[in-house]
């Protein structure tokens, strides 16, 4: 019978099945049980090994963790302002001049019957709440000081901001006063922490208009809190609710302080020493952050960095009791005993040696052969004969050379002879249009006496003033173009410059004709790794723990110093240092500017950085924001601009805040802001000039040039640079014509006759060594360093 069509055969279940050929060698017996010797079989793992977890136990692991998590937090909370932790600390500010803040904290001392209240040496105010097992600090800086201010919120725990309704009756906008909004923004910029709004002076108000005037303030303090509430402040139950607001809201975390230790001076002593030029200074208060360990280094904002001696352990004033309790802690503990809790070890107390000290002998020295000595002086020769090279090799096809790089001291001068040379450029340019863009700044709406007005005016200043505005307009206008001299050729006025084929691609090694500041500096191999290792290393630090009540003793403060500082009344605070922050070293910050200070800024403009915890003042230069290891030098840091400033400083770890003010008429104005980004001194940071020219003749792709240069040597010797113009074209130099400075070029396309031909050329530039610790915060308004 056929086999139907469709169907296909199927092997039954006893077909032979071959064994695979075995590709390679064939192992024996032998050689396996040897290379198999040791080993011991997998074994599987059961459920119960695997701990593996049903749906019913995952969700009882998920709630224990949760409530672990809740357990943890509400501990933290409620431990803040205790017995064995530190007070919070409350600094109180007005947010208008005519705010006086002690009646204020006058109502909330008497607040509550069972308070202990008591007062500080310094003018702390420790107010004790037995109802609420907490603790209260509360400081009032002095107004007439700005740096004050922020020199306590620097500590703070709470800021208590106030507000007048008072002031607010006929404008809103007077319930917050200039002064009101310098502090705000100097707070916001610096690290806010955590804030509450209280209004008083509200039953001045009409009963009918009480509740539109709040919303009003409501209104105005949302602008700078959008999620917080204001707190009205007229009655002792109204002072119980804000302080009950500042216990238990949620704590507003300050980076960079909390991670390190610090506390706020309550009692202060000094001691000099038998000289009479140095002594010991004494702070005792609340350790906040983390611990403190006797070796490392400490600092003191307008005092500088110190090591210390040693710590102790006085009796805690300040402890909660009740006021009419007739058996204290006070009877159970003695106030004179006063514990050691750490002396310092002078082999691991950490250096107050910030520079390197570089040695010029202390090289590597390698007695030379006979060749060496005869390729010297070949090199000796050839650079004697040609100072200005006129041959190319593959390398300098992409770098123009820097034939007296070692002359290192020179290069400011002729930084400063570019600028010139764009200062004449902006001159004439625009004389007098330029007059009319910045006339409309002014002081005051009220008449005032003319002769009074002309004899307070500094007419120098207001030439520089004007002079810096018309450069500031034409490098804005004019980015780095300057005009070719004509007294000297170009390739010796411009011989540290080089081209580059491409700013972002090209080579250029970092460790190049570095200036000798650089032998006095500190450098990472890699400091995001040195940053973590150090964080560890605080965490795990032994020493002080934070909530204790402690006196440092600060070794080695000149009493001249303590005098000068004494008499600004301003507040003494200590602020534990990681390691190598004592060091210097190059930082880099990106500053954003203040819309409310339009002026024009100059790279190397003596400034005042508040970088962190430090305060110094340094000439900054100033680069672009952007990726890549090359960045463009910004001569001006223009308005609505981003820029990095770069300078010599002290090693701080980020993050960090920055702060950057100008002292103007013997005010300080905050006229930019922003925060660390690196500590590299591998940052390179390169000046562009442009060099213009204008075509004379063209004839499809080639054309004559002129006004670029004006001899025939500088056209060869920059003839490998490449060309540019404004529309987009690019090229390169074929050949010089005559002798007056015409060259004959080739482009990419057809050249418009409108358009202009550049050359850019680049050098590398460097900071000044201008740091000045800012030792002395403020006297009269006049900054002392």
């Amino acid at each position: 019978m056929a086999i139907e069509k469709g169907i296909a055969h199927r092997s039954g279940v006893f077909k032979q099945s071959n064994k695979e050929h075995k590709h390679g060698r064939h192992r024996s017996k032998g050689s396996i049980s040897v290379s198999n010797k040791g080993k011991v079989s997998v074994k599987t793992i059961s459920k119960r090994n695997k701990r593996e977890l049903n749906r019913e136990q995952r969700r009882n692991q998920a709630l224990q963790i949760r409530q672990n998590k809740r357990d943890e937090v509400l501990d933290k909370k409620r431990s803040l302002g205790g017995t064995d932790f530190a007070p919070f600390l409350v600094c109180l500010v007005p947010l208008n001049i005519d705010i006086d803040p002690n009646t204020a904290l006058a109502l909330l001392s008497q607040c509550d019957e069972d308070a202990a209240v008591s007062k500080s040496s310094t003018g702390v105010t420790h107010i004790s709440i037995p109802r609420f097992k907490q603790r209260f600090e509360f400081v009032i800086p002095d107004r007439d000081h700005d740096f004050a201010v922020l020199d306590t919120l620097k500590i703070a725990d709470t800021v208590l901001f106030l507000i007048s309704a008072a002031t607010g009756l006929q404008d809103q906008e007077a319930l917050i006063d200039a002064w009101g909004n310098k502090v705000l923004t100097s707070c916001f910029a610096q690290g806010l922490p955590t804030p509450v709004v209280v209004v008083t002076d509200l039953a001045s108000v009409a009963p009918k208009k009480r509740n539109e005037h709040k919303q009003n303030i409501q209104k105005l303090v949302n602008k700078w809190l959008p999620d917080e509430k204001i707190f009205v402040m007229e009655k002792n139950v109204d002072a119980i609710n804000v302080l009950r607001k500042i216990g238990n809201q949620k704590r507003k975390s300050v980076l960079y302080r909390d991670r390190r230790p610090h506390l706020y001076g309550e009692e202060l002593e000094y001691i000099p020493d038998a000289e009479g030029t140095l002594g010991t200074l004494k702070v005792t208060g609340y350790l906040r952050g983390t611990n403190l360990s006797v070796n490392q280094l400490i600092h003191i904002p307008g005092l500088g960095d110190f090591q210390m001696t040693q710590i102790d352990a006085p009796f805690d004033p300040h402890k909660i009791e009740k006021k009419n309790k007739e058996t204290t802690s006070l009877e159970t503990e003695n106030p004179d005993v006063i514990r050691i809790l750490e002396k310092c070890d002078p082999t691991q107390q950490e250096s107050l040696d910030s520079e390197n000290v570089p040695d010029p002998m202390d090289a590597e020295q390698t007695w030379p052969n006979e060749e060496d000595m005869e390729m010297a002086e070949k090199e000796q020769k050839v650079k004697k004969a040609k100072r200005v090279p006129k041959g190319w090799s593959d390398y300098q096809a992409a770098w123009i050379p820097d034939e007296d790089a070692e002359f290192v001291d020179e290069s400011d001068g002729e930084e400063e002879d570019d600028d010139e040379f764009m200062e004449a450029m902006s001159e004439e340019k625009s004389d007098d249009e330029d007059c009319n863009d910045f006339n409309t700044v002014t002081e005051s709406e009220v008449a005032v006496n003319d002769e009074r007005y002309d004899k307070d005016m500094d007419e120098q200043a207001e030439k520089r003033e004007l002079e810096k505005i018309k450069a500031a307009k034409s490098d804005r206008e004019f980015p780095d173009e300057v005009d070719t001299p004509l007294d000297t050729t170009a390739s010796v006025r411009f011989q540290k410059y080089r081209g580059l084929e491409s700013f972002r691609t090209s080579p250029w090694d970092p460790k190049e004709n570095l200036p000798s500041d650089y032998a006095r500096i500190f450098e990472f191999q890699n400091f995001d790794r040195t940053k973590k290792r150090v964080l560890k290393e605080q965490e795990d630090k032994d020493g002080v723990l934070p909530g204790w009540y402690i006196t440092v003793h600060v070794k080695a403060v000149s009493q001249l110093l303590w005098q000068n500082f004494v008499e600004t009344k301003a507040p003494v605070t200590v602020i534990g240092m990681f390691s190598y922050e004592h060091k210097m070293s190059v930082l880099n910050v990106v500053l954003r500017r203040n819309q409310n200070y339009e002026l024009p800024i100059k790279s190397k403009e003596r400034l005042i950085f508040q970088c962190g915890y430090r305060r110094f003042v340094v000439s900054p230069i100033f680069s672009s924001h952007t990726n890549g290891k090359k960045h463009k030098f910004e001569r001006y840091f223009q308005p609505d601009s981003t820029v990095v400033a770069t300078f010599y400083a002290p090693i701080q770890f980020p993050p960090a805040p920055v702060l950057c003010y100008k002292e103007i008429n013997n005010r300080l104005a905050l006229i930019a802001n922003g925060n660390l980004l690196s500590c590299n001194p591998e940052r390179m940071v390169i000046k562009r000039i442009v060099l213009s020219g204008y075509p004379f003749k063209i004839h499809k792709k080639s054309a004559v040039i002129r006004f670029m240069f004006f001899n025939r040597e500088d056209i060869i010797y920059f003839k490998p640079v490449k060309l540019r113009t404004k529309m987009g074209r690019t090229g390169h130099i074929k050949e010089p014509l005559g002798t007056h400075g015409h060259m004959k070029c080739i482009f990419d396309g057809h050249l418009n006759s409108q358009d202009s031909v550049l050359l850019n050329l680049y050098k590398r530039v460097f900071p000044k060594w201008s740091y000045e610790d800012l030792i002395v915060s403020c006297i009269g308004d006049n900054m002392e360093s």
